[in-house]
């Protein structure tokens, strides 16, 4: 089992259809990003890694209860800080779409593709800009197919 496929939660939360997970099922993976670490270090932490990771696999509550410890740690108005809303809100778009609210999902959707025209770089905290782009188009498309 790699270390991405440790702590994989049993299923995926969607409020009001799945079960919530345990009071604190997170807060260890959460607690390895901290204010004071460089984004580099950040990118490198558990929380942002295992995030992605989940992000990936469907688990779109659980990303965002990762990466928000790592989006607090970043200072405002950096790319880095931009990145992590834009991929905070992707999920939620994605989980929006879950429960059946794709007119949420596209407002997400808008919100994503605003702060991802704002980042100066092609790749930020080792991430592929034009990546994140391309999954934004393909939930897009999914919003709009249920509009």
């Amino acid at each position: 089992m790699t270390g991405e496929e440790r702590d994989v939660p049993e299923h995926a939360y969607v409020p009001g259809l799945t079960a919530r997970h345990a009071e604190g099922r997170f807060k260890p993976i959460c607690a390895t990003a901290q204010k004071g670490m460089s984004p580099g270090q950040l990118a490198q932490s558990e929380a942002f890694c295992k995030g992605l990771f989940f992000l990936r696999c469907g688990y779109f509550w659980e990303a965002h209860e990762l990466f928000e410890p790592v989006w607090m740690a970043l200072e405002e108005g950096s790319d880095e800080r931009r990145l992590l809303q834009a991929l905070i809100q992707l999920a939620n778009a994605q989980l929006k779409l879950k429960m059946q609210r794709p007119k949420a999902a596209k407002r997400l959707c808008i919100m994503v593709r605003g702060l991802l025209a704002k980042l100066t770089g092609a790749r930020v905290m080792g991430q592929e800009i034009s990546q994140i782009v391309a999954r934004l188009e393909a939930v897009e498309v999914r919003v709009d197919g249920e509009l």
